[in-house]
Formats: structure tokens, C-alpha cells, sequence
């Protein structure tokens, strides 16, 4: 399976916090930024198609903005959609290596 542009437009970009680290090593488990609009179904064919490896389970969560306050004005930054992803056992992810 080849990766077309559809699969790159579907996953944004990694989440490199502590917690998705350790969510890697126990459970082999990676955090992506996906866009609105993208399935599970999607996400899974995105993941399997860039990396070339088999997808376990996907999880996804729609994240709320934020309201942020600079003196006296209030403004609020978008909220984004994160995708969880297991991946079958033993395989891994460059992406979270290199980081």
C-alpha cells in the first residue's frame, strides 16, 4: 500500500509530551495530531500506509480550545483532534525515536 497525499493531509503531526513517551514503552502505543474531520478507519489506513506497519486500535479524542488572556483581552486558540494508536506487537515508529 502506497501513501497518497489523502494520508498525509490525515495525520498533522506527532505528540511529543512525556505522558505519550511513556504511553510508547508500555503499551506501544503513539499520539498523533489528525485532522477534524478524519475517522478511525482513516487514520488507521494513514498510519499503515506512511510507516508500512499493522495498526491494533484507534483511539481519538477531540480536544478543546483553550481561552487565553493577554491584559484585558480575551481570545480563545482552536481546538484540535489526537489520535491514539497501538500498534501490533512488536513493531515500532521512527517518528518517536528520532525526537
Amino acid at each position: 500500500m502506497s501513501a497518497n497525499r489523502e494520508h498525509f493531509n490525515t495525520l498533522r503531526q506527532p505528540v511529543i509530551t512525556e505522558k505519550s513517551y511513556s504511553a510508547s514503552d508500555d503499551a506501544n502505543q503513539y499520539t498523533f495530531r489528525v485532522a477534524r474531520d478524519a475517522t478511525k478507519q482513516q487514520i488507521k489506513a494513514a498510519v499503515e500506509a506512511i510507516f508500512e506497519v499493522d495498526v491494533e486500535k484507534v483511539q481519538v479524542i477531540n480536544m478543546p480550545g483553550k481561552e487565553k488572556r493577554r491584559g484585558y483581552h480575551t481570545g480563545h486558540r482552536p481546538g484540535y483532534r489526537k489520535a491514539m494508536i497501538r500498534l501490533a506487537e512488536g513493531q515500532t515508529l521512527e517518528v518517536a525515536e528520532e525526537a
